[in-house]
């Protein structure tokens, strides 16, 4: 005989992991227990030691739907002659390495009990298991049990804790359960917030939704709103009160064969859409969608998801045949509303009705975004579904460490150990409201996971929100210590750190603006170093942005900036833009005056899409960029236009020289060249300057391993094309496949840099 004391970390806690462990250890006929306690699970387990290891063996290879298993520690302890196995309380300490799982789309057990008639939760909105439903949104405190949730406020009825009571029971322990007669309710509210007396508030959603109106559904992390995605009317007045000009509309489709109606969807793409996450995937939209233009104007693609709470499955279902714009419920660039008097005071003038419910939401977290590309899966925006779930780092941290991000699609890290803990999305936080849900999430978090910060983490750029942030916490806080790391090289080890990696490699980090150590404006960036180091190996050449951020707003004066470099004149954008205008950005570019240096390469594609024409002003961060990867979409590849790389003796790196390319773009278009053969060419121009800089820097390196990452390596295009031609030659490649490569995965660079540099003898500065 023998007994052995087992601690069980990762995501094992609010996920059916113990009455798993129960119903495997009666199974074999093992004595002994197992509870929660400081974020691990622990077992003592009793007898034959081949049964034990059979025991183990089956915790780490078959656990529940939405565990996930880290580190197994197993130790010999003495015998107490125990037959009988049981589910002892949850226990705490502090400093607890607590986790606490993401919420989890409703399970098809859950969803088959929704549509019984003879089942007594049937059509109940708020039906869950242990499988599935709310997680982080409801959680209050640790560690994560009924009492430290949202649903704290409604008591079992006697069925739900019996149910709740039974380790044989799917819903044993599941904190978010409930019934019609325990649970929360449905409420109808007016275009103003006023309470409305309907006998059904799901049903007369649904009527709305059929004349053509708009409606504000709360779901999990906060508030949609939906309208009838066919219609174009009613998505053109969602449009206008939601001051959206054109960025696309996320689309709620039934199920999967709903979803196939609409757009093209691969095995890998089903089985994305499909997830517990349940996220947005970008798709190619079918011409025969039938679904409005207005829903995103000009794009062959379509940001989809499937129903993923009751709600969600109870409307689909009654709109037979009808698929809903389901976006974010704010205005303009808010955050999304998820406190009730929030969402009626921000969403009265867009709602012509409330569909809520007395659930209230801990934590606001949006919808999560993803596609397809390379072969494998590109994370846009990480948030429902993956929040708060830890990552494994390949340095572990030796002090509790808040990494803070950067300033736009803004997402915080905790790092513990050699585990990484990424928020939700908060946004970009130039806008007050997102700075303030930045602030009250980063304090929840802490509180939440027992977390106190020794080591503060942020970018280099010294007006960012989050800088401002450290700098007034560290002086408010003595003995917390503060680390300044350069934007492109947490963009690096972002990428570095998902994929293991922990020697020196080539980065290419190409993004819209990164403060750079110099004091100018970087984004077109070849890096050579690590975690711990870094050196500015190549670049593209620096050219003005006359106006700064106006230039961002309106890529049309970064074409005149490339043009003026490559010594054309500004006569082929005159057609397009007053004389005026022009004349005073050129003023700007020739006198420096408020037109910094950058060499964004994120910039040089608006550029190359304002001087072939597809637009001069967006309306949404990279929307040039992101309808130039559009128009090249679907065009054979045919050559590539030619740049110098050059070698610079006061930088001691690289520049590629991107004048011979614009000059090749302005002749194409004079000789009439299709603008989507010059933005198919473009592309490969792109993915050449990759291919040739890093060849170059292996020679000078000897380094073969080159990581992609940056913004702009959300183009699929670019991406699968680089990726493509580099393992052509030689490279092994990496790029994200778990954090996007944008600015919402730099938190996770941030902290392993930090990580490094402690490890350092002598840290640079």
């Amino acid at each position: 005989m023998d007994r052995r004391a087992i601690r069980i970390g990762g995501v094992v806690q609010g996920v059916g992991f113990r009455p798993f462990v129960h119903a495997v250890a009666l199974r074999l006929g093992l004595g002994g227990f197992v509870r929660n306690q400081d974020g691990h699970v622990w077992i003592e387990v009793e007898g034959e030691p081949d049964t034990i290891d059979q025991f183990l063996a089956e915790l780490s290879t078959r656990p529940p739907p939405l565990a996930r298993v880290g580190e197994v520690q197993s130790v010999s302890v003495p015998l107490r002659g125990e037959t009988q196995f049981q589910i002892e309380p949850s226990g705490r300490a502090g400093g607890a390495a607590a986790f606490v799982p993401a919420d989890a789309a409703t399970c098809p057990a859950c969803v088959a009990e929704l549509f019984d008639p003879a089942n007594r939760r049937f059509r109940y909105p708020f039906l869950s298991c242990t499988n599935c439903g709310p997680r982080l949104t409801i959680a209050v405190d640790f560690p994560f049990d009924r009492e430290r949730t949202t649903m704290a406020a409604f008591p079992l009825c006697p069925e739900c804790q019996r149910e709740y009571d039974d380790p044989a029971d799917r819903r044993f322990h599941a904190q978010a359960t409930a019934c019609p007669a325990c649970g929360p309710r449905l409420t109808a509210l007016g275009p103003r917030g006023e309470h409305l007396e309907v006998a059904d508030p799901l049903a007369h959603a649904v009527a709305t939704l059929r004349a053509g109106r708009i409606v504000a559904v709360k779901g999990l992390g906060g508030y949609h709103l939906a309208c009838d995605a066919r219609n174009p009317t009613a998505v053109a007045e969602l449009r206008r009160r939601k001051e959206r000009d054109e960025k696309p509309f996320a689309v709620m489709a039934a199920d999967l064969g709903a979803a196939r109606d609409l757009a093209d969807v691969s095995d890998e793409e089903a089985d994305l859409l499909q997830s517990p996450r349940r996220p947005i995937v970008l798709l190619r939209r079918r011409p025969s969608s039938g679904l409005a233009e207005e829903v995103a104007p000009g794009s062959p693609l379509v940001g989809l998801m499937l129903p993923y709470t009751p709600p969600h499955h109870l409307l689909l279902h009654d709109l037979t045949g009808t698929a809903l714009v389901m976006t974010s419920g704010n205005r303009s660039d808010e955050p999304i509303a998820y406190k009730d008097t929030e969402a009626i005071r921000r969403l009265t003038g867009i709602a012509d009705f409330f569909l809520t419910h007395d659930r209230r939401i801990r934590v606001r977290c949006d919808d999560s975004v993803t596609r397809l590309a390379a072969k494998a899966e590109l994370p846009v925006r990480r948030s429902r579904g993956h929040a708060p779930q830890p990552l494994r780092i390949p340095l572990p941290c030796r002090q509790p460490t808040l990494a803070l991000g950067g300033q736009l699609k803004t997402v915080f890290a905790i790092g513990r150990g050699d585990q990484a803990l990424l928020s939700h999305h908060v946004g970009d936080l130039e806008h007050y409201e997102a700075f303030r849900s930045y602030l009250e999430a980063i304090e929840h978090y802490e509180c939440l996971f027992d977390f106190r910060p020794e080591l503060l983490v942020h970018d280099l750029h010294p007006d960012y929100a989050s800088t401002r942030y450290a700098l007034e916490r560290e002086t408010a806080e003595p003995g917390l210590r503060r680390l300044t790391v350069q934007h492109h090289h947490a963009h690096l080890a972002a990428c570095m750190a998902e994929n293991g990696l922990t020697g020196d490699v080539i980065g290419v980090t190409f993004d819209g603006a990164g403060y750079g150590t110099d004091g100018t404006i970087w984004g077109g960036e070849f890096l050579v170093g690590g975690h711990a180091s870094f050196r500015r190996a190549a670049h593209l050449r620096p050219i003005a942005l006359p106006g700064g951020d106006q230039a961002v707003r309106e890529p049309w004066r970064v074409g005149l900036a490339h043009l003026l470099d490559a010594g054309e004149g500004a006569d082929l954008l005159a057609g397009q833009l007053p004389t005026s205008a022009l004349r005073a950005a050129e003023g700007m570019i020739c006198r420096r005056l408020n037109a910094p240096l950058t060499t964004s390469a994120g910039r040089l594609f608006d550029a190359v899409a304002s001087l072939i024409g597809i637009r001069d002003r967006v309306s949404y961060e990279g929307q040039a960029a992101i309808e130039l990867e559009w128009m090249a979409s679907g065009v054979a590849p045919s050559g590539a236009y030619p740049f110098d790389l050059t070698d610079s003796e006061k930088q001691g790196a690289i520049v590629v020289d991107t004048r011979p390319l614009v000059l090749a773009v302005v002749r194409e278009i004079q000789n009439g060249t299709d603008v989507r053969v010059i933005a198919r060419r473009f592309h490969s121009s792109m993915a050449e300057i990759v291919v040739r800089v890093c060849c170059r820097l292996r020679e000078q390196t000897g380094l073969d391993e080159v990581a992609l990452s940056g913004g702009v390596f959300l183009n699929s295009l670019l991406l699968s094309e680089s990726v493509e031609r580099l393992e052509h030659e030689g490279f092994r490649v990496y790029r994200h496949r778990y954090v996007p490569p944008g600015d919402g995965g730099i938190c996770l660079g941030q902290l392993v840099i930090a990580a490094a540099v402690s490890r350092c003898d002598n840290p640079p500065a």
